[in-house]
């Protein structure tokens, strides 16, 4: 699924955001908000607190410290 914003009045120069959203992961994502997780992404593996879901990012809170990452980065995830 693409999420894209067009207003055919803006020209063809304008530039346009797209992303890709699974809406399962999403979904599966905002069952666990609240809980402890593993994040396993592409560059490492966090452990935290899932706090907040966006349809391009998770929220995780590590100690005193807020971590934003980008969902198409996530390659797996295990509550604990």
């Amino acid at each position: 699924m693409y999420y894209q914003h067009t207003d055919w009045r803006e020209g063809w120069m304008t530039p346009q955001y797209q992303t890709l959203v699974d809406p399962f992961v999403i979904q599966r994502l905002q069952s666990v908000v609240g809980n402890e997780l593993i994040i396993e992404t592409t560059k490492d593996t966090t452990r935290g607190t899932l706090t907040e879901v966006q349809p391009d990012h998770i929220v995780l809170q590590i100690g005193d410290s807020t971590f934003f990452i980008r969902i198409q980065q996530i390659v797996s995830i295990m509550p604990l």
